[in-house]
């Protein structure tokens, strides 16, 4: 097992005591909580990439923090989800499963990389996250014409009731296997970087299967659950999980996603939205230039 040092050498330099890097620690995550909500985000994008850029925390600490992050939002949500019968267990169990494999893979290549090469490639990967926050269109209820073989098979296919609409929205899925490949990239990107798949995992859902888009968006959050909670477990392994940095996080985050909420009903989307990608877009700079030593 290769010994990792939680703090570098800002916290070592002794700008800040152990329980004042804590307490910022949380502040910060408070603001990020309420950022990634209001532009609908899970926070694990953000979480990495800004902490890892700005605070002295190994960058292997920040992924397992992050995932478990993401966990804990994800299983808060579920069981309401399902409830509603928005989240639907025979679309997300098959690919969560080979989301969960890529995810695997992915953490344990993660914590073979050096922390430099990771933390330029997290940077490049935002700029592609990015791209797809900027070019995707979802739809609200996809024509599917005709289901695959494969959802078929598995019986991808149900019914729930549409309360802004007052309606009962049927829906089927198609292009299974092409899904199945994406999320297994996907997945190899979450575990390798410790940033969830919530980026990826409704475009997917809704643009590449078809399922509605309220489906897509509860689906995915259940599906986080499983890719998260396979990849958490390598990091744990491994001795990648400080609950000094996990503890914090978590409570910044829950605490500000609640602010968040609030303020999304007062706010126009479109602002937040082009607000979180400008500061997506600043991460991924600052992640790769720290990568390559330009900006220490």
């Amino acid at each position: 097992m290769n010994i990792r040092v939680p703090f570098l050498p800002a916290y070592e330099a002794g700008l800040l005591p152990i329980w004042g890097w804590v307490l910022f620690l949380m502040l910060f995550t408070f603001l990020l909580g309420v950022v990634s909500v209001m532009g609908g985000m899970g926070g694990g994008t953000l979480y990495v990439s800004l902490v890892s850029s700005f605070l002295p925390f190994h960058l292997d600490f920040i992924r397992g923090a992050s995932l478990l992050l993401a966990l804990c939002g994800s299983l808060s949500a579920t069981p309401g989800l399902l409830r509603y019968c928005l989240a639907d267990l025979r679309l997300a169990l098959p690919v969560g499963l080979v989301s969960s494999i890529g995810s695997i893979i992915g953490a344990l290549v993660g914590l073979a990389l050096p922390p430099h090469i990771i933390q330029t490639a997290l940077g490049f990967t935002i700029m592609g996250i990015v791209v797809i926050m900027l070019k995707a269109r979802r739809s609200e209820h996809p024509e599917v014409e005709k289901a695959d073989r494969i959802s078929k098979l598995l019986g991808i296919q149900s019914s729930y009731c549409d309360l802004a609409i007052d309606k009962r929205i049927f829906w089927e899925v198609h292009r299974t296997p092409l899904a199945l490949g994406l999320f297994f990239l996907v997945g190899i990107v979450a575990g390798t970087f410790g940033i969830g798949g919530g980026w990826a995992n409704v475009a997917i859902f809704n643009l590449a299967m078809g399922a509605p888009l309220k489906v897509a968006v509860a689906s995915s959050k259940f599906l986080i659950s499983m890719t998260d909670g396979a990849a958490a477990w390598i990091y744990l392994h491994s001795g990648a999980l400080l609950p000094i940095i996990v503890v914090p996080s978590i409570i910044g985050m829950v605490l500000g996603s609640w602010l968040g909420v609030g303020i999304l009903a007062r706010t126009r989307p479109a602002n937040v939205r082009f607000a979180v990608i400008g500061l997506l877009i600043f991460a991924g700079i600052r992640c790769i230039f720290k990568g390559l030593g330009l900006w220490g």
